[in-house]
């Protein structure tokens, strides 16, 4: 099955539960592009990359400070699940679930 889709996920952070709208489009390189709605706005996916289930990704948050995100997740069905790696703040689980 694709990882392609639109998936409405929390991340589970210091600040609460963030949640978000995150998009996967796979491309045909083994890469995929997307996106990350939520809360305090939108985050481009980075370096995107599909290796059968399993995804990883980068965003650059702005808010509610600069910093890198590192992002892995596996699609098993339609439940993903994976880590949102904050620096200094550590791994914070992410989960979400396929929409339509």
């Amino acid at each position: 099955m694709s990882v392609a889709g639109t998936y409405e996920t929390v991340v589970k952070s210091p600040m609460g539960d963030q949640k978000g709208t995150f998009t996967v489009v796979p491309g045909d390189d083994g890469t995929f592009t997307g996106s990350m709605q939520g809360g305090m706005g939108s985050m481009d996916v980075e370096n995107g990359k599909v290796d059968g289930d399993k995804l990883t990704w980068d965003m650059n948050m702005t808010v509610p400070m600069p910093m890198k995100l590192e992002c892995e997740a596996t699609v098993e069905g339609d439940q993903l699940t994976g880590n949102v790696n904050a620096g200094a703040f550590g791994a914070m689980p992410l989960t979400g679930e396929r929409q339509g």
